[in-house]
C-alpha cells in the first residue's frame, strides 16, 4: 500500500472566510482529526486541535461569516486547544473535497494547515488511485507532492506537542536556514528574527527539538 505527502495551495475561494481585523498570526498550526460532509444540512462539521490565540480563535467562532457553531476548549497541560465547529458547505468545498472521496484512497488524518492558504495532507491507497489525485484536484489548486512511498510511517498530532513560542522559534529556524543542511542561517539570525537573545532562542529550540523526538520515538 502505497501513501503520497502532499502541499496544497488553496484559491482565496476555497479559505476560511476571515474577517479583516484578524492578525495573519492568530493560528500558528491546525491539525484538522476528524470531519464529516453532511449535504443535506448544507454544513461541514470538524474538529481540530490548534495551536494558536486561544481567545481570538474563540471570538473568530463567534463571528456568524465564519461558523455557525463552534466550541473552543483548552487542552490541559498543552499551550493548545480543540475547536469542534459547523461551518456552511461551500461549492468550492464540495469541488475540493469531492477530490479525496475516491474508490480505493483514504485521508490519513490529521490534515494539516499551516497558513490560511497551505494545506498538508497525506492520503494512502492504491497506485491507481493515489495517481489520480492531481488530475482530480481542482484547477485553482496547486498541489507539490513531498513523498511517495510504502506507508509504514506512525501519524500523530503535533500542535499539542510545542508551546506557541516554540512553534514560532522552529518556524523562524527552518525559514532562514538553521536546519539546511549545509545550514545557511545561524542562531544569531534566529535570534534577531524572534528580538530575543541567542541563548534564550537555543533554549526555545532545544526545548522544541526535544519535544518533537520524542514524539518521534513515541516519547
Amino acid at each position: 500500500m502505497q501513501s503520497a505527502d502532499l502541499t496544497l495551495t488553496l484559491p482565496e475561494s476555497m479559505q476560511l472566510p476571515v474577517p479583516e481585523w484578524v492578525d495573519d498570526d492568530v493560528v500558528d498550526r491546525e491539525e484538522v482529526l476528524s470531519w464529516q460532509v453532511r449535504p443535506g444540512e448544507d454544513a461541514v462539521y470538524f474538529l481540530s486541535l490548534v495551536t494558536g490565540d486561544l481567545e481570538a480563535v474563540r471570538e473568530l467562532g463567534e463571528t456568524a461569516e465564519v461558523a455557525r457553531t463552534a466550541d473552543v476548549t483548552p487542552v490541559e497541560g498543552a499551550d493548545a486547544f480543540y475547536v469542534y465547529a459547523e461551518v456552511p458547505l461551500r461549492e468550492a468545498d464540495t469541488a475540493f473535497m469531492s477530490t479525496f472521496d475516491a474508490p480505493g484512497l483514504v485521508v490519513v488524518p490529521p490534515i494539516a494547515y499551516t497558513a490560511t492558504d497551505t494545506v498538508h495532507v497525506t492520503v494512502l491507497g492504491e497506485d491507481d488511485a493515489l495517481s489520480g489525485i492531481l488530475d482530480g484536484l481542482p484547477d485553482a489548486v496547486d498541489a507539490t507532492v513531498e513523498r511517495v512511498s510504502e506507508h509504514g510511517r506512525l501519524g500523530g498530532a503535533l500542535a499539542g506537542r510545542l508551546t506557541r513560542r516554540q512553534f514560532q522559534a522552529v518556524a523562524v529556524a527552518r525559514d532562514v536556514g538553521y536546519y539546511d543542511v549545509p545550514r545557511d542561517g545561524d542562531l544569531a539570525t534566529v535570534a534577531d528574527e524572534l528580538d530575543i537573545s541567542q541563548s534564550a532562542a537555543s533554549t526555545l529550540l532545544r526545548n522544541a527539538e526535544r519535544a518533537l523526538v520524542d514524539a518521534a520515538l513515541g516519547g
